[in-house]
């Protein structure tokens, strides 16, 4: 059952007047959900990557307050537990926001990606941040090269950031 809306409008009210954190993870799970249609993903996989998505960086408001820091590990360890209860608010299942938990938990993880959800979330995560982050050709070149594995979202980053250039 699709509450993507639902799940969005709690995380505006979650961040507020962070309208930088809202647009990225408007923009996070647009890529997401465009890379899941892409890739031809199922009905409970593409759901679970939309909110996944919408709720990646939950953990980066604690992480500020906690840690004076947006590091990645940090938002992997206070991230879980916020979206465990967001989730549970909006009367998601426990193996679903378990689910959710596990990308929440790793999408700054690179080395053990173990299923299409999570590649295509650290693949729409990279594909805002390298624009976010104004990253370089050459470093855009390397994340291609490491990180990219679907055709969809390696159409993408190529038109977006290596029209013409050599991928």
């Amino acid at each position: 059952m699709k509450r993507t809306g639902k799940v969005i409008n709690a995380m505006i009210e979650y961040f507020g007047t962070d309208v930088r954190r809202i647009n990225h993870f408007l923009k996070v799970f647009s890529f997401a959900k465009t890379i899941g249609e892409g890739e031809q993903l199922g009905a409970e996989e593409q759901e679970l990557l939309e909110v996944s998505a919408v709720v990646h960086d939950i953990g980066i408001k604690l992480s500020e307050q906690k840690y004076n820091s947006s590091a990645g590990k940090y938002q992997e360890l206070e991230g879980p537990a916020e979206a465990e209860i967001l989730l549970n608010r909006l009367g998601y299942e426990k193996e679903f926001i378990d689910n959710v938990k596990y990308l929440v938990a790793h999408h700054h993880t690179y080395n053990c990606i173990n299923t299409l959800p999570y590649q295509i979330l650290v693949e729409a995560d990279f594909i805002v941040n390298l624009f976010e982050d104004n990253s370089s050709v050459e470093s855009i070149k390397k994340v291609y090269d490491k990180i990219f594995k679907t055709p969809t979202g390696k159409a993408i980053i190529k038109k977006m950031y290596l029209d013409g250039c050599e991928a």
